[in-house]
């Protein structure tokens, strides 16, 4: 080897820096593709290059766990800490919220002009109205089935018969909600007598000369009405009368099918106010509930001592005062009776025959 060559040709060879990062920012060295756009100001430490080669290592790991991640899980990755902010904004407002008080959907009918309870006063506190708790009587079905089945017309030809001269024409069933016992009724045949009867009175709401009806069968495909004998249990529901007070009643529901809602305590009792009057509470039961499925809504006793009006709610009472109790915290109902202190006297049509004292409203 010729040491002399050998010395000048390390002689020719530019000095190697000690220092990596000096040798790169030297004045008019080109810079590679890894290095920075321009110098740094601040000269490296000892070991900076070291530790900022270590942190670009752990950064391109955790990248790939990242990119490992989002390849597997997809979406997943990025809707499942928004759905865990959202649960936890939902359990806050429901833990501060409190209780909320439930509503009745079928609310509305109190003034006939919604699907709802006909008589469903909302349930004030301590009520004291003595005439509104079921009389004492015989047995009946606690509850049904929920579902009702039409009783067909008379095969001699003595029902089904159009009634009335209105120009509104109004079709309904008659029906019985299966599982009732036929012994606390006297059966369905007595049961749909009595309401064809009743309806066809030229003293009930055919009498008024606004409306005809007509009771048709199973077949008819979609009645305006249907008086339907129901069980207190299924009266009760949510979808069909509803009430939260302690006294039966009976309803009116659109959203039911228009099904107008006879509940089966009340046709086998009555009401205190008719004291042992079945035949007249029967009559009053049928004409003031299908008066709110004929568009009708609550009214209270116009003139003390006065036959009360059909649409008064008289299964609670006949005195103003105990009605306007029942309805003081019901917001559809609650200007429909003044506590006047006037009391009327049961009564269960909507038109009088000659003679008989004005019930008004």
């Amino acid at each position: 080897m010729n040491r002399v060559t050998n010395g000048a040709e390390n002689e020719a060879r530019p000095r190697r820096s000690a220092d990596p990062g000096e040798e790169r920012y030297r004045p008019g060295r080109r810079r590679t593709s890894a290095e920075p756009l321009s110098a740094s100001w601040k000269p490296a430490r000892p070991g900076q290059l070291e530790q900022d080669a270590k942190q670009a290592r752990e950064a391109r790991r955790s990248r790939g766990k990242v990119k490992r991640i989002t390849k597997a899980y997809g979406w997943r990755v990025y809707a499942l800490p928004i759905l865990v902010v959202i649960t936890a904004l939902v359990l806050f407002n429901t833990v501060n919220s409190g209780p909320q008080q439930a509503t009745n959907a079928s609310s509305q009918s109190e003034d006939g002009s919604d699907s709802g309870p006909a008589e469903q006063p909302a349930a004030p506190v301590n009520l004291n109205i003595p005439t509104a708790p079921l009389p004492d009587g015989i047995a009946f079905t606690q509850s049904g089935t929920g579902t009702y089945h039409v009783v067909p017309l008379a095969k001699d030809g003595t029902s089904g018969k159009k009634v009335g001269n209105g120009p509104k024409m109004y079709h309904y069933t008659v029906e019985v909600e299966n599982g009732i016992d036929p012994s606390s009724y006297a059966g369905d045949d007595a049961w749909a007598a009595t309401v064809e009867a009743t309806l066809s009175s030229p003293q009930s709401w055919i009498g008024t000369g606004k409306v005809s009806l007509q009771r048709v069968d199973a077949s008819y495909p979609d009645p305006d009405f249907r008086v339907s004998l129901t069980t207190p249990d299924t009266d009760k529901r949510a979808d069909v009368c509803g009430f939260d007070i302690e006294f039966p009643t009976s309803c009116y529901t659109r959203s039911f099918d228009h099904r107008v809602v006879i509940n089966l305590a009340r046709w086998v009792r009555g009401a205190l106010a008719f004291g042992s009057d079945m035949v007249t509470y029967r009559q009053y039961a049928i004409n003031h509930e299908v008066g709110h499925a004929l568009g009708n809504g609550h009214v209270g006793c116009q003139e003390n001592g006065a036959l009360a009006p059909v649409m008064m709610q008289q299964t609670f009472g006949v005195n103003n005062d105990y009605v306007a109790q029942l309805n003081s915290v019901d917001q559809y109902n609650k200007n429909a009776v003044a506590a006047d202190h006037k009391v009327c006297k049961p009564n269960a049509w909507p038109v009088l025959n000659q003679g008989d004292t004005p019930p008004g409203g």
